[in-house]
């Protein structure tokens, strides 16, 4: 089977589950290239604290669509989608393998799947941010009432996606339920996904963010918000950015911007997991020993085994 003929590749999962590690092992094996879907990791000088592999530890593989926006820019999933195909398709015509990773469940789907994007209107976007930043409980249960389907994979801590449920139900009339449609992918795709014990999965990202801190993250924030990050309406409102600026401002102290910071994160991993294990076409790899070969051997084995048709 040739390389064009040979399934795009996506590995999926929580945060500190070790999918750059294991992206690296198969672009090697393969003669892979790496498509960020991290929409955090789009961002310019938002490194530490996105877990971003340093240029120096991409091993010479190319990577795409890492550092494309500003932090006062917003990322939008419309946009990446076009990006994201265009890329596969580049990857291809070269004869390399695409490999696809990262935690953001929307942006994976978006460059994979058969899936529409409404457009945005700035006005209607702006008008509900103020509702939500105003009272979140109060524009969750109004989604409940109207698109209960929507509101039940939505928790009302996730102002951003309450916000766009609702741009979208006012702007298309339509459920914003009904923009996500079946798992059906537009090429040959294989699905990997990194699972972790959840108690280990605590201990790590406590660790990280412990790590992260140690490694200068307090000085990153302060760096980007010379640039504007406190404009950004996306990139400021990043776990642990969000935090550690409450920090800077004096509002909270270090430990409690740290603690903060690794509370939220664990709440996002547990998103992150229900979301993709709504997706039955993802192998599943227990990789809660840190065993970072042996999770290269089962994902190659499940590669393997897609491609004989086994």
């Amino acid at each position: 089977m040739s390389t064009a003929d040979q399934p795009t590749i996506t590995i999926a999962g929580a945060t500190a589950t070790g999918k750059s590690n294991l992206a690296l092992n198969l672009a090697e094996h393969l003669g892979g290239e790496i498509i960020n879907t991290d929409s955090m990791q789009f961002y310019r000088g938002m490194d530490i604290g996105t877990a971003k592999l340093p240029v120096s530890q991409r091993r010479r593989i190319a990577h795409h669509l890492i550092d494309i926006l500003d932090v006062r820019e917003e990322a939008n999933v419309q946009t990446f989608q076009q990006q994201a195909r265009d890329a596969i398709a580049d990857i291809r015509a070269r004869g390399k393998r695409p490999i696809l990773v990262g935690g953001s469940g929307l942006y994976v789907r978006a460059a994979t799947d058969q899936m529409e994007f409404p457009g945005t209107d700035p006005e209607v976007r702006a008008r509900i941010e103020s509702e939500v930043d105003a009272d979140r409980w109060d524009r969750h249960r109004h989604l409940q009432e109207i698109d209960p389907a929507a509101a039940a994979k939505i928790t009302p801590n996730d102002s951003r996606r309450i916000v766009r449920a609702l741009e979208v139900i006012e702007l298309t009339g339509r459920p914003f339920s009904a923009q996500l449609p079946d798992y059906q992918a537009i090429e040959p795709t294989l699905h990997l996904g990194l699972s972790v014990e959840r108690a280990i999965l605590h201990e790590r990202i406590a660790a990280r963010v412990e790590l992260m801190w140690e490694q200068g993250w307090v000085e990153e924030v302060r760096s980007l918000l010379e640039r504007g990050l406190a404009e950004g309406r996306t990139a400021s409102r990043a776990i642990g950015y969000a935090q550690i600026q409450q920090y800077l401002a004096g509002d909270i102290d270090a430990a409690a911007a740290q603690e903060q910071t690794t509370i939220r994160t664990r709440q996002f991993a547990r998103r992150q997991d229900t979301w993709f294990r709504r997706d039955p076409r993802i192998v599943w790899i227990d990789a809660t020993t840190g065993d970072h070969e042996a999770n290269t051997t089962l994902a190659l084995d499940a590669i393997t085994d897609t491609s004989t048709g086994s």
